[in-house]
């Protein structure tokens, strides 16, 4: 195994430390769990963002993403998955801001905070439409006050 390979398999494995620390110990998460629904909470299913923002997300998370999670999103053994059901589980009843404080603040890896607001959200839609939540009207906003009212639910509730 190559010094650059070992390299880039401890920065994979410290960073999925980090988000499992900052994921279970986020404030943000427990608040989540805890609040009753507001008024003026949405779902992901409802449409929340537009095909082009999620167009554009593809594009950035082929460049700033997709070396770590792949191509088709599913992570690896140490990377997790941005698509399917286990991702889906451990974000189910989180709400889109804590996703996008998240992204914002770790990723990527190797570059932390170097996406701009519009670019985290652009890719949060992409994240959205590869798990099949609809697109709608309207974009993501780029920003945690934004995205703090919508609600992530692995399935749309009847």
């Amino acid at each position: 195994m190559t010094t650059r390979i070992r390299t880039h398999l401890l920065m994979a494995l410290l960073a999925a430390a980090l988000l499992a620390i900052v994921w279970t110990a986020s404030p943000a998460r427990v608040a989540a769990q805890t609040t009753a629904s507001t008024a003026g909470e949405r779902s992901v299913w409802d449409g929340v963002y537009s095909e082009e923002q999620s167009k554009r997300g593809e594009k950035v998370y082929g460049e700033s993403c997709a070396t770590c999670h792949g191509a088709d999103l599913t992570g690896s053994q140490i990377v997790p998955a941005l698509v399917g059901g286990d991702f889906l589980t451990k974000w189910a009843g989180s709400m889109a801001g804590d996703m996008f404080e998240l992204i914002r603040t770790t990723m990527p890896q190797d570059a932390p905070e170097s996406l701009k607001p519009a670019q985290v959200a652009e890719v949060l839609a992409f994240v959205f439409s590869k798990n099949r939540m609809p697109s709608g009207k309207t974009e993501l906003a780029g920003d945690f006050d934004g995205l703090k009212t919508i609600r992530i639910e692995p399935s749309k509730k009847p």
